[in-house]
């Protein structure tokens, strides 16, 4: 047989980018709602461009969040105060609120169950009378790329990010600014990654570097410094490495010096790809970042990916894809489809079957089981914003419960009882 190869592509973007200032913003005021008011419904959309920070949307809660402070610590956080920050500044920078209430016929769909304050655990009935905010399709997958069992592009994208990040709030570079963007492309043979053919980092950086101007010399200690302290460090125990033919392109632009909200406008829920799996998977379309739990545009794509993660752990296929289909007001969901592209052992109708009896999918189980509304109290204060940057699929520098493979010993017992006839041939 004639090997099948191809290219495969996915980007990253740090929490500079402005529309991850956005999603971060949104984040943040969702969370400090949660803390003080876990039953609060939030729909913070966040837009910003030079000098000016607009946040709008729907918010229903029994508590006050000052948004301003919340608006500003956050962009302090990200890096852009002072006289480095690139024309965008926590502490100068307008912002603007403009929030109204949830509209009560979305409420009503959901508020029947919900509002009942100190129960410890929702019964059954309770569980069925919590309707899905919203309609809509979500996706879910894992793949065997890497050992968190994500795609392999977007993996090292995201860690390339986060590197660039960290070298810069640590002061290893001093030189550089917020905002910053990496690509990764990885060539496949026979669907598995066998090298890295390019990387890409674009980075925001300071006119004069080490009382340098000249931007040519400029882009030479960038590009020196991006291969060894993030590049190099990044890879440096990984399978798939660069080799000389892997190409490396460093600010192809020619130069990075104006960004984030300065040099682009940002919106909430812009980068809904990089959020999840990298273009590798289908998307339902719903962006997460400033949303409650009851939208189960963001709690249901948690649930998909912890099925479909748990399914690939238990050995039942090498690659598995869930999609969960919603309507309004009802909770158990309208439709469920598995296809782990003839991967799987057993046949896509049997793991169906058995994701269906194995992961409870109605959206007040899914608050429940993965306690979304009291993960910024556990965490802090701070737990949707520090997943608005570097995905939130896949993570595991934080404990996040849909990254969890504790299903996956029951998943393979049960398809072990399926029977020798469920077995794919």
């Amino acid at each position: 047989m004639v090997s099948k190869r191809f290219l495969f592509t996915s980007e990253s973007v740090t929490e500079g980018h402005p529309d991850k200032v956005c999603d971060q913003i949104s984040d943040a005021i969702l969370d400090a709602f949660l803390v003080k008011d876990p039953n609060s419904r939030v729909a913070a959309e966040t837009s910003v461009t030079t000098g000016m920070v607009l946040v709008s949307g729907e918010i229903t809660s029994d508590c006050y969040v000052d948004i301003s402070k919340v608006v500003r610590d956050t962009v302090e956080n990200i890096g852009y105060i002072g006289s480095s920050s690139g024309g965008f500044d926590a502490r100068t920078c307008a912002v603007l609120t403009s929030i109204d209430e949830q509209s009560p016929d979305i409420a009503s769909g959901v508020n029947v169950a919900l509002e009942s304050r100190g129960l410890p655990k929702l019964n059954e009935q309770q569980l069925n009378e919590i309707g899905a905010g919203d309609q809509g399709i979500m996706f879910g997958y894992a793949c065997d790329e890497t050992p968190e069992l994500m795609p392999l592009p977007i993996s090292l994208a995201h860690r390339l990010a986060l590197r660039l990040t960290q070298v810069r709030k640590e002061n290893l570079l001093t030189y550089l600014r917020p905002d910053g963007k990496t690509q990764v492309t990885i060539e496949y043979i026979d669907g598995i990654p066998t090298k890295i053919d390019t990387i890409v980092i674009s980075t925001q950086h300071d006119p004069v570097i080490n009382g340098e101007s000249d931007n040519e010399k400029i882009q030479k200690i960038i590009a020196e410094d991006m291969k060894k302290h993030v590049i190099d460090y990044v890879l440096k125990d990984d399978k798939v490495k660069p080799d000389g033919s892997t190409k490396i392109l460093i600010n192809p632009s020619g130069r990075f010096v104006v960004g984030g909200p300065q040099g682009d406008a940002g919106l909430t829920g812009r980068k809904i790809i990089v959020d999840t799996y990298g273009g590798y998977s289908r998307h339902g379309g719903g962006a997460f970042s400033g949303k409650d739990p009851t939208k189960v545009d963001r709690s249901a794509a948690y649930a998909a990916r912890y099925a479909a993660k748990n399914i690939v752990a238990a050995g039942l296929a090498k690659k598995c894809e869930i999609q969960l289909g919603y309507a309004i007001g009802v909770a158990v969901p309208v439709s469920i489809m598995v296809d782990t592209f003839g991967t799987g052992i057993v046949s896509d109708d049997v793991i169906s079957e058995l994701v269906e009896t194995t992961f409870d999918l109605r959206p007040a189980a899914i608050i429940q089981n993965f306690d979304l509304r009291n993960l910024p109290a556990k965490h802090g204060g701070s737990f949707y914003r520090l997943l608005a940057s570097y995905g939130h699929m896949g993570r595991i520098d934080i404990d996040v419960p849909w990254e969890r493979t504790d299903k996956a010993a029951q998943l393979k017992s049960q398809a072990n009882a399926c029977g020798s006839e469920a077995i794919r041939v």
